[in-house]
Formats: C-alpha cells, sequence, structure tokens
C-alpha cells in the first residue's frame, strides 16, 4: 500500500498511465483508477469511485476537446444526451453509497464483463471487416430523442459506478445508431461531462472523494490524454474495439483480485 513520500509522483505517475488509456478508448480513464485505487490503497469501492471522479472530470473535458479537434462533435446530440444522464446519475450515486461495498464492486466486475465480451464479438470474425449495413451513419442522422434514451442507461451507470456512462453508451451507439466507434466516443464523452459533474458533487457530500490522491492523478491524467486520442484516431476500426474488450478484462481482474476484502 502507498504511503507517505511516493504517493503524489505515484499518483501523478499513474494517471499519466490512465489518461493515455482513457484517450485511446474514450473512457475517461476512471475505469482503470477505480480498481488501482482499491488494490494499492485499500479503498472501498465507493471512495475509490469517488476519489476516481476528481481525475475524470478534467480527464473527459480535455479528450472531448481533443476528438472535437479531429472530428467536430454534433453538439445538438450531445446535448440531448447529457440532458437524460444529469438526473439519472444522481440516482445512481444515491443507489451505490447503499450497497455493501464488496457487493457493488461484484457488480462493477460484472458489468464489464458483460461489456468486454460484446467487443469481443465485434472485433473479431466477419463483423470487424464489415461496415454497418448503409454503412456509417452521421450524429445527426439519428432523432434526438434516442440521444437522450442513451443518456439516461449512461446516467444510472455512470453514477452507480462512479464512472463508465460512456462504457454503456458507445457500445449502443456503434450497434444501434450505426456510428463509427471514434464518434460514439467522442458523444458519449460529451454527454456525460454534466453528470459527472452530479456524481463527483454526491460522493464528495458523503466523504467519499479524497482530493490528496485525485488532484496529482487528474494532472498526470491531462499530460497524457492527448496522445491517447492521437492513436485512436491513427488505429483501425476493429483494432480499437479489440483493445477496449481486452483493457475491459484487465479492469475485471484488478476488481476481483481483492475478493472480498
Amino acid at each position: 500500500m502507498l504511503s507517505g513520500f511516493w504517493l503524489i509522483p505515484a499518483c501523478l505517475a499513474a494517471g499519466g498511465m490512465i489518461g493515455f488509456t482513457g484517450g485511446v478508448l474514450g473512457i475517461g480513464g476512471g475505469l482503470f483508477a477505480i480498481p488501482l485505487l482499491g488494490l494499492l490503497l485499500g479503498y472501498e469501492q465507493q471512495a475509490a469511485q469517488g476519489t476516481a471522479l476528481i481525475m475524470v472530470l478534467p480527464a473527459v473535458l480535455l479528450t472531448v476537446r481533443k476528438y472535437h479537434q479531429r472530428t467536430p462533435i454534433e453538439w445538438r446530440s450531445a446535448a440531448s444526451g447529457a440532458l437524460g444522464s444529469i438526473f439519472f446519475t444522481w440516482v445512481g450515486a444515491l443507489i451505490a453509497l447503499d450497497i455493501d461495498s464488496t457487493l457493488l464492486r461484484q457488480i462493477y466486475a460484472g458489468f464489464v464483463f458483460l461489456i468486454a465480451l460484446f467487443y469481443f464479438r465485434e472485433s473479431l470474425g466477419r463483423r470487424a471487416r464489415q461496415a454497418p449495413p448503409g454503412g456509417y451513419r452521421s450524429a445527426s442522422e439519428v432523432p434526438q430523442h434516442r440521444y437522450f434514451i442513451v443518456g439516461v442507461g449512461a446516467g444510472l451507470a455512470g453514477g452507480i459506478f462512479g464512472v463508465g456512462g460512456s462504457v454503456l453508451a458507445v457500445p449502443f451507439m456503434t450497434t444501434f445508431f450505426h456510428l463509427r466507434q471514434t464518434t460514439a466516443q467522442a458523444l458519449a464523452l460529451t454527454m456525460i461531462v454534466p453528470g459527472t459533474v452530479v456524481a463527483l458533487l454526491t460522493y464528495a457530500w458523503h466523504g467519499q472523494a479524497h482530493g490528496l490522491v485525485g488532484i496529482p492523478l487528474a494532472l498526470g491524467s491531462l499530460l497524457c490524454v492527448p496522445y491517447g486520442v492521437r492513436l485512436a484516431y491513427a488505429l483501425p476500426e476493429a483494432r480499437l474495439k479489440l483493445i477496449f474488450a481486452c483493457m475491459l478484462l484487465v479492469i475485471m481482474a484488478l476488481l476481483l483480485a481483492r475478493g472480498g476484502t
């Protein structure tokens, strides 16, 4: 367990690694921070989720900016999703704060595993080499109310797990809206920004967000996010999905490594 002099440098280094990975995968990096905080610092699941949100918020904002520089984000669609996410993020956070920490970690691991299975299916075999029927769509071609529904689901997941709303939203938009992976990642991150603020305030109000760890994680993450986004646009679509699936399995293993502690 890290402590004392090494805590802040270690958090800066971990934040850089997490920020780079989050930039590649469009998930804000919090999914990686949560199991690491539990393993290395012994945080309970709720404290790990709340502390990770301190890092996630600025990292998500920077990632959104970098994605927008590459391909302009359809703000109206993102706003529809954000509107759906705000209230349900708060509801999800209240639910999480009342759940046993070990049970919450196990539910979180199961959630991550199901998303990983989906991405393995999407990235391997013939489906990985085919565009959707009719080709990829632009974000503006999808009716706005559908983004609102995605935002509701993303907000609830983000509130319960602290992060993860974009992980749920991205496969939904690539599968049912036929958006490109990078387009879906940019939209998902944009629509969860208001809900992330709500979740962070809710966890902090209940004493489950620790700035001494979260702030250096955030600083390290901000330094490396741009490089991750650059790599995301350089990778083939199927390769990006396969990396996403493999990283999710690593996260699940880290979560379960703590057992019932």
